[in-house]
């Protein structure tokens, strides 16, 4: 059972899951299309980590009604279980409180975890500082500047908001001059792109859900959705397909591979597909007017529907207008028997309630949405023994019209 504390970032963790899901079928649905919009579409399933759709539904949930919102209660069931498939239920009510030391263990857990991530990367990125330090100037007209380095990285641009194009020493005696030129096409593409930003802001998504398998997958996929656009903007500038595709198994031979993702290169991703590609010139076809519709709508749904769970979820858009107000046509309320251990909450065809095995003080913490277990008593107080001793069972059959 997931500890109450946590409901809220378990929630975050699936909804995130779910996008990158989606992420991946538009992206199998655009694969004969352009990289660059494959890569902007995982580069905002990593981005959806860092930004909870909580923040969405809060923005929906500020929406007033003068009326309730004609929205069927099926639909608005479902929104909501799909939402939080993690929110507390009823049977989760009457479950013992988790020990108060498991969230320190967990936490404790993530800040290993963290804490080791930042270690390997800091190492690494001593490495190419060490590089960087080392290196002299080179006479290269480029919009940035380009350093020499005696240490054998690959050509790549290191930096975030002041990059440098770092070179290994006697690479031009390595490469012919058309090489050359275009692996320089290569990494002027990636400062064009600013490529190490958006690779240091997946970084810090791999830093904080360094558990999660999926985040590193993504990461993968924006390195090869990186250079496979960067090569398909290399050969459009009139780069010489052979001549580019023999400058990268080149540097491959002589050279180490960048050992950072900030640091873009010019090797990653899958050699073998990239230079097929390359070397066929393969074309990639303009969006057409359904593939167009599709990523809008996706876009629509991404913003416009945690919006409309806040508004579905809204106080004033679950509460029924003056003229509705629910009345239970007939109505039960029995002390539960003292052998029962079911414990349910079901709302019945028709527009009922059946409720059983439950006490006063769990039916108050449901009708004000308060998360109960070990931290219900920090929102109830008062009341006689019995409010949480006492259980009951409930029977209620509302009109056919009503919405319980």
């Amino acid at each position: 059972m997931i500890p109450v504390d946590l409901l809220p970032f378990a929630n975050h963790l699936w909804q995130s899951t779910l996008f990158a899901g989606a992420a991946l079928l538009l992206t199998l649905a655009l694969s004969k299309n352009r990289a660059q919009l494959r890569y902007w579409l995982w580069m905002a399933a990593s981005v959806k980590f860092l930004i909870p759709f909580s923040l969405l539904v809060t923005v929906g949930n500020q929406v007033r009604w003068g009326t309730a919102p004609d929205i069927a209660p099926p639909l608005s069931l479902a929104i909501e279980q799909i939402s939080q498939p993690f929110a507390p239920t009823m049977p989760a009510l009457a479950a013992p409180a988790a020990s108060p030391a498991e969230p320190v263990l967990l936490l404790v857990a993530w800040l290993c975890g963290c804490g080791v991530v930042l270690a390997v990367w800091w190492v690494r990125w001593r490495l190419i500082r060490t590089a960087v330090r080392a290196a002299s100037p080179l006479p290269i007209q480029a919009p940035i500047a380009v350093m020499s380095s005696p240490m054998r990285l690959e050509p790549g641009v290191f930096g975030v908001f002041r990059p440098v194009l770092l070179l290994p020493e006697g690479i031009a005696n390595r490469l012919t001059p058309a090489q050359l030129r275009a692996i320089l096409a290569h990494e002027m593409c990636h400062v064009r792109r600013r490529d190490n930003l958006a690779a240091a802001v997946h970084m810090v998504v791999e830093a904080i859900f360094w558990f999660h398998p999926l985040v590193w997958w993504i990461g993968s996929r924006l390195i090869e959705e990186r250079e496979r656009a960067c090569d398909e903007e290399v050969v459009r500038l009139g780069s010489e397909p052979q001549a580019y595709a023999e400058g990268i198994l080149n540097v491959c031979k002589f050279y180490l591979e960048s050992p950072l993702a900030c640091t873009s290169g010019v090797t990653g991703a899958d050699l073998k597909k990239r230079i097929e590609a390359i070397m066929t010139h393969r074309i990639s076809h303009n969006l057409t007017l359904a593939r167009k519709l599709l990523l809008a709508t996706a876009a629509t749904m991404a913003v416009t529907g945690p919006i409309l769970i806040g508004i579905v979820n809204s106080p004033r858009g679950r509460a029924q207008s003056k003229s509705e107000s629910l009345t239970f046509e007939v109505a039960s309320i029995k002390p539960a028997g003292p052998d029962s251990r079911n414990v349910s909450f079901q709302l019945t065809p028709g527009g009922g309630l059946n409720i059983t095995n439950l006490s006063l003080k769990q039916l108050i913490a449901f009708a004000y949405d308060i998360p109960c277990g070990g931290a219900c008593d920090m929102y109830i107080s008062g009341g006689p023994g019995w409010i949480d001793s006492q259980r009951f069972d409930i029977l209620a059959k509302a009109p056919q019209t009503a919405e319980p």
